[in-house]
């Protein structure tokens, strides 16, 4: 049954026409610019920055605060080589940053790990976890001056809050951009990489790149029902601060220095040759909140346990007095699960999250999947053209052979 965590390929259906924008990888195989040179909890850390106008920030203060702690990633395998970004978490050498970019190259292959500083270290992987695509790596013989990145609180952000995006775009490290946070609780669904070795000689910045894309606009989602897939899917911040191929796992700080959100994907215009664009001023980032919470799980056990409600749910809407509202409607509710215990049925309509707007079945797992097991959640929906309110207790997924 659907646990809310595996759905189909994204279509993130932009409002400019009708145009279907595609959320990508944001790493494919790039060839090296000239360029190039542990519980972490649900806390925050203070703000290196302290602004004086937040709203004009001093760009240059946050940049030299935060550019010590995000780091530049080489992947090199029998898939290919590529880059990417990261941001150290702790003095430890554990460094954040998503799955797509350390699997890359293909198993074996080897991670090279290079500081603000110009500095390089070998490293390894310490977890990895495909349904949120994020990973986690540790440095070989970490140096004892290592500086984490101040964590912020993604909840706090507003639509409109600067932000600034830190990585290592084209294999140009240390590169820095800006702008705003330009809208919170985006659904955004991105295919997992093909790992395919005889489509390796294809166009880089094609579906057959070792790092490969996402996946190309569609339209009505089928039932959302549980399986095996990788596809992730994200309550997304989205950002008009400059990201590009190379910025995946890197740092989305706001004025104060703190991370609010790690690079992962891009929209591009569809195009029938697949083909991936630069940025277009539209980035996503996993809220930090969410990414600290994965990442306290694989430096403790290797993995990272996910949360379930139990229904399998379409896209629906349903009479809301007067109105009608979208939302996502559930088609079947598994017996014993957290939604059978909570009273859901079939044909409900959520229509909220702990009163955050769900608009479709791809926003209602998003919404679950940044929530842990044992969270209680606040259900809104939709049953006999009356809003009801339900409380779930979310469960486990359960362990896969």
């Amino acid at each position: 049954m659907t646990e809310l965590t595996a759905v189909a390929v994204l279509a993130a259906l932009l409002a400019s026409g009708g145009t279907f924008a595609a959320a990508q990888l944001l790493d494919d195989s790039q060839p090296s610019s000239s360029a190039t040179s542990s519980s972490l909890g649900r806390g925050t850390t203070n703000a290196p920055v302290v602004q004086a106008d937040k709203n004009n920030p001093n760009w240059t203060a946050t940049a030299a605060a935060v550019s010590p702690s995000v780091v530049a990633i080489t992947v090199a395998g029998a898939q290919g080589e590529g880059q990417g970004s990261g941001v150290i978490i702790d003095a430890k050498g554990h460094v954040l940053t998503n799955n797509h970019v350390v699997n890359g190259g293909g198993s074996g292959a080897k991670l090279t790990v290079t500081l603000n500083d110009g500095r390089s270290f070998q490293a390894k992987v310490a977890g990895t976890d495909p349904s949120t695509d994020l990973a986690v790596i540790t440095l070989d013989n970490a140096p004892s001056d290592l500086k984490p990145i101040a964590l912020g609180d993604s909840e706090a952000l507003k639509v409109g809050d600067p932000v600034m995006a830190v990585g290592n775009p084209l294999g140009l490290a240390g590169t820095v951009t800006t702008g705003i946070v330009s809208a919170l609780n985006r659904p955004v669904t991105t295919q997992a990489e093909s790992n395919d070795s005889q489509q390796q000689d294809q166009n880089p910045f094609g579906q057959g790149s070792p790092f490969g894309q996402g996946g190309q606009g569609q339209g009505q989602q089928q039932p959302q029902t549980g399986s095996d897939s990788t596809d992730v899917v994200t309550n997304a911040i989205q950002t008009s601060a400059a990201i590009n191929p190379g910025n995946s796992g890197g740092a989305l700080v706001n004025a104060g220095g703190q991370l609010v959100g790690i690079n992962s994907s891009i929209a591009s215009l569809g195009s029938s040759s697949g083909g991936q664009s630069g940025s277009i001023g539209i980035g996503f980032a996993i809220p930090v909140n969410e990414a600290k919470d994965i990442a306290t799980q694989l430096i403790e056990k290797g993995k990272a346990e996910h949360a379930i409600l139990g229904v399998t749910t379409r896209d629906g809407t349903a009479t809301d007095g007067s109105s009608q509202r979208a939302g996502a409607q559930i088609a079947e509710v598994t017996k014993g699960s957290p939604a059978a215990a909570a009273g859901l049925k079939s044909g409900d309509v959520v229509i909220k999250v702990n009163n955050d707007p769900v608009n479709s079945s791809e926003s209602l797992v998003a919404s679950i999947r940044e929530l842990g097991v044992g969270d209680k959640v606040s259900l809104t929906v939709l049953r006999d053209g009356k809003q009801q309110t339900v409380t779930a207790t979310l469960a486990a997924k359960p362990a896969t052979s």
